[in-house]
């Protein structure tokens, strides 16, 4: 038996999935020289043996380019203060040069992305697999590192198309 249904609308869609709050990180990678860096609520933790992470990243964006090129990535999880950071992050066509300038960071031990400081975590990541879903990809990454903030504090949310905290 089939049935037959009109498809979803992505704009409709679009208003519904806003209504999951998610938390707010900012995903960097490094590709010809350049840190790359971009806001994201999409990130899954997959597996814990081994311990893998999972971004999902627009085909379109620069970053897809930049993370595809380099295979390595950095997480910072964001505090209810980086509102800011993750607006600016958003942003899109922003200068691809020196887009971190007015965001401290510090460089990742293992892989040298970016992290940004007061994370309220941070972890870096080689991606060990990828999956074409729609418009996007999945990025799977192994979690080479990782670092716990010392001061947790509210985390940056993402609900109904605005940012707020969870304390």
């Amino acid at each position: 038996m089939s049935s037959h249904h009109e498809p979803v609308d992505p704009d409709h869609y679009r208003k519904a999935i806003g209504r999951f709050a998610t938390g707010v990180s900012v995903v960097t990678t490094k590709a010809g020289g350049l840190d790359h860096a971009m806001t994201v609520n999409s990130l899954t933790s997959v597996s814990l043996e081994p311990v893998l992470m999972l971004i999902s990243v627009e085909r379109e964006a620069r970053f897809w380019d930049a993370v595809m090129e380099c295979g390595e990535w950095g997480v910072s999880l964001l505090g209810a203060d980086a509102q800011k950071t993750a607006s600016w992050l958003s942003t899109r066509g922003r200068p691809l040069h020196g887009q971190l300038d007015r965001v401290p960071h510090h460089r990742g031990e293992v892989t040298d992305v970016a992290l940004l400081d007061g994370a309220l975590a941070e972890f870096e990541c080689r991606t060990t697999s990828t999956l074409d879903a729609g418009d996007h990809t999945l990025v799977v990454g192994e979690v080479l590192s990782l670092a716990i903030g010392d001061d947790p504090g509210d985390a940056l949310t993402y609900y109904r198309g605005a940012f707020g905290r969870l304390v």
